[in-house]
């Protein structure tokens, strides 16, 4: 599949019927969607440009809108600037990350002059990936998560059903356990898009992808894989834990 990109000039998404038979522009900021509007803006995303469902979301709540970034790749970063230069970017210092991921993003700050939320975590008399590795997620990655996304009324991140069995079924747009409006403007990329707009855009990567690591997370818990492995096999290696809880609705 093509992805073509459109520009943030392009026309509004066409008008969702609601349930009153009123007609609602969604252009128009509205931050109270019901969980029936939710679903039909999910049908109606299926089959849009991810740039035009990030205008969506940035014509319906501004600068109540952040997005979060693993800096495995600045796809969704590229897309989401050249909609709004100023969207807030969230990423999550856990203390454990790679030297090659923080250096990805101080990279992607300067290239794109990034509004970016570093938010950090304390550091521990134990290491808690050591002390309580089970809850070591919930704690570090979704606790400043929670923080981040205080006073907001919707996020994006750049989740892909392709990527793990988990995600298969993950909806474009739905509410999330805060109660905020959650999107996922590239869910339906498969990795050859992505590597197609990479390559057609110049986009960086974070260079362990090209050391054996399709999904990079912290250090202590970030194995390579071996070739023919799943793509996630490296992320809590020998762990029936499959996901750190950011995605889970």
């Amino acid at each position: 599949m093509t992805i073509t990109a459109l520009p943030p000039t392009e026309t509004p998404i066409r008008a969702l019927t609601r349930s009153s038979g009123a007609r609602m522009s969604l252009a128009t900021h509205k931050v109270d969607y019901t969980d029936a509007e939710l679903a039909a803006l999910n049908d109606q995303f299926e089959t849009m440009s991810a740039t035009k469902i990030i205008r969506w979301a940035v014509d319906n709540f501004g600068p109540h809108l952040a997005m979060s970034a693993s800096m495995t790749d600045a796809v969704l970063i590229d897309l989401a600037t050249k909609v709004e230069p100023a969207i807030e970017v969230v990423f999550i210092d856990t203390g454990y990350h790679f030297p090659e991921t923080l250096a990805t993003v101080e990279e992607v700050r300067r290239h794109y002059g990034l509004n970016l939320r570093m938010m950090t975590v304390a550091r521990q008399n134990e290491e808690l990936w050591q002390a309580d590795p089970e809850n070591c997620c919930s704690a570090v990655k979704v606790g400043q998560l929670d923080r981040a996304l205080a006073g907001k009324d919707a996020w994006m991140s750049g989740l892909r059903r392709t990527e793990a069995a988990t995600r298969e079924s993950a909806p474009i747009v739905s509410r999330d356990l805060r109660g905020l409006v959650k999107l996922n403007p590239i869910a339906t990329w498969t990795d050859t898009d992505v590597d197609a707009y990479i390559a057609e855009h110049n986009i960086i990567v974070n260079p362990l992808t090209n050391q054996g690591y399709p999904s990079i997370g912290c250090m202590p818990c970030t194995t390579p894989i071996a070739p023919g492995e799943d793509p996630r096999a490296g992320r809590w290696r020998d762990s029936s834990k499959t996901e750190c809880g950011l995605h889970e609705q």
